[in-house]
């Protein structure tokens, strides 16, 4: 028997909104002829939502920012209720849905554990049996009798986390928590989670936009997009499909996209754009083929020992790879007037996706900064590979032996 059982949720929220004068009057002869007023709709933060879960299992739910995935998990922690359809839950739950949730601000973090725990239903002397082991994994000894409203929302949420994975619950739900404290404490939370699904069973349902940490934890995964579950399944299957709307998204979102330069004056990029092995000028880039990278810049001053370099990064502009051209081109002076520098790229690595290229010049001695920019311009890579496409950004050139 499943341990969770969704069946046909719908939540429904009344949005508000200003009315217009024109609206106003409109609705004002409706009223006195008795007529029903203009309403706008209402908002589906959940339509027709049904799944079910069993005993021990993680489940990951995915998507984009208003898809409904926190509005879910509170219907499941019984903090909402549906609109309709109802949910089953067979077991105790310790939600832990977003920093500082089930928290009082007015009680100490020695409090705050006691009082979770009772609303929980384990016994006292349970909780102080596992308090000290909350305490040190909280790392918040030195505060842990100060009101909970003089922590930063750090320490508010090491101490709910702590509290909520170190009680006996049946099931584990956390929305984003792992993303948030430190780097030291989140490689913390992500060992616990570990602990808690793989060697003690726990049936856990979590929430991230971290898509890595979807696939490496969960067994199963629920893509939702606007209310609905738009896929259900193996987790790498449905990550991969995330990846891809997002990237359909990304893509046609290039024209928006904000570009980051810095300059002292002397030149002006003018075009960036690739061609493939071909030679043909393209917009997407093939896995693993021959590529050419074209910059066209335009010197207003003549310039001395002239340096190029370029790289590529995430659209969250995390540094993927530079390439600088100090040790293959010697350029004394770089003569005012319109220049296009290449750079050959030989099977190129970048898994299928999509990302942006950043460009820079120095010169002289000091080799001072002449320009710089991120995110000059988006591209896609694509092509089918052997290998699943979303383990990372690049494919090892490597070979197993026996």
């Amino acid at each position: 028997m499943p341990i969770i059982e969704v069946n046909h949720v719908t939540k429904e929220y009344q949005l508000g909104h200003i009315t217009s004068l024109k609206e106003n009057v409109a609705n004002a002869y409706r009223r006195m002829a008795g007529k029903p007023l203009h309403k706008r709709d209402d908002f589906k933060a959940l339509d027709d939502v049904s799944f079910s879960i069993e005993q021990g299992e993680v489940v990951g739910i995915i998507g984009h920012n208003g898809a409904g995935k926190s509005t879910l998990l509170k219907h499941l922690a019984n903090i909402s209720k549906p609109t309709k359809g109802n949910i089953i839950v067979r077991g105790s739950v310790a939600p832990l849905i977003e920093v500082g949730a089930g928290v009082n601000p007015e009680l100490t973090g020695r409090e705050n554990i006691f009082l979770n725990g009772a609303i929980l239903g384990i016994p006292k002397k349970i909780i102080q049996q596992k308090l000290d082991e909350i305490i040190e994994f909280s790392e918040l000894e030195q505060f842990i009798d100060t009101p909970v409203k003089r922590y930063s929302s750090g320490m508010t949420v090491k101490l709910g986390f702590s509290i909520a994975t170190s009680m006996e619950a049946d099931i584990l739900i956390v929305d984003e928590v792992l993303a948030v404290g430190d780097l030291a404490f989140q490689r913390k939370c992500f060992d616990r989670m570990e602990v808690l699904i793989k060697r003690q069973g726990k049936t856990v349902l979590l929430v991230s936009h971290n898509i890595r940490q979807i696939q490496r934890l969960c067994n199963r995964a629920i893509l939702l997009d606007h209310g609905r579950i738009n896929m259900e399944g193996n987790p790498q299957a449905v990550c991969d499909s995330f990846y891809e709307q997002n990237d359909r998204k990304i893509k046609t979102n290039i024209d928006h996209a904000q570009t980051r330069t810095v300059g002292s004056g002397e030149i002006e990029l003018v075009e960036i754009y690739f061609s493939d092995h071909t030679g043909q000028m393209v917009e997407s880039l093939l896995y693993n083929q021959n590529c050419s990278i074209h910059f066209k810049i335009r010197v207003l001053q003549a310039l001395e020992e002239v340096t190029f370099g370029f790289g590529f990064h995430a659209t969250d502009f995390l540094y993927l790879t530079t390439h600088n051209s100090e040790e293959q081109l010697n350029i004394n002076c770089l003569p005012h007037g319109d220049h296009e520098i290449i750079c050959n790229v030989n099977r190129l690595p970048l898994l299928p996706g999509i990302y942006s290229i950043r460009f820079g010049i120095t010169a002289g001695q000091a080799a001072r900064t002449i320009f710089f920019g991120e995110s000059l311009k988006h591209f896609q890579v694509v092509g089918d590979i052997p290998i699943t496409i979303r383990e990372g950004f690049f494919a090892l050139d490597a070979h197993w032996m026996q």
